[in-house]
Formats: C-alpha cells, sequence, structure tokens
C-alpha cells in the first residue's frame, strides 16, 4: 500500500463487544448500516481480528455475519471521516443498538 495515500484520508480500527440480547441480527443490523452509510468512509466489520471483513453498508452482507451476544465486533474505516464514523459504530454497538 502507499504511503498515506490521499491527504485528509484517515484509518481508524475498533472493536465492540455485543451486549444486546440479539446480537447482530435483522434490526441492529439494519441499525448498523443506516449508520455506516451517513458515512463517506468505507466501513467493515468482522468477528475475527483478521477477518474476513464485511461491508458495513451492506444490511444483506451485515446479517450474514450473525455475530451473538458476547462476541467481539471488530470495525475498521478508510476515507476521509473514518475516525469520526468508527467511533459513532462503536457508540452504537454500546447502546445495544438502542433496543434496551
Amino acid at each position: 500500500m502507499a504511503d498515506g495515500g490521499e491527504i485528509g484520508m484517515q484509518e481508524a480500527k475498533a472493536h465492540a463487544v455485543l451486549t444486546n440480547e440479539v446480537g447482530l441480527h435483522a434490526r441492529p443490523s439494519v441499525k448498523l448500516t443506516q449508520l455506516a452509510k451517513r458515512f463517506a468512509s468505507t466501513i467493515e466489520v468482522a468477528i475475527a481480528a483478521d477477518g474476513p471483513w464485511t461491508d458495513a453498508k451492506s444490511p444483506v452482507k451485515i446479517m450474514r455475519v450473525k455475530a451473538a451476544k458476547g462476541e467481539t465486533l471488530f470495525l475498521r474505516a478508510n476515507g476521509t471521516d473514518a475516525e469520526a464514523a468508527i467511533a459513532a459504530l462503536v457508540d452504537l454497538v454500546n447502546r445495544k443498538f438502542d433496543e434496551e
């Protein structure tokens, strides 16, 4: 990879434990993808630090992740608003997707 790419580009990574009862299933998946789509950055999630990585802006792909309560959700983003995107998604997970 290049040594930094375009000016203003960021790379951000984080992880959060799924503490909501249903984990990453239908409603939480939709909330996650709706939030991810608000950002310009490429955003991906995984349930292992080394992947496989899934496009966080695709509801169908996110539902296929099927992460259960107690699993760690790894997040990474690349783009001009990567840090803000990751912070917002971690906050959503930590708030139990506003469902409890």
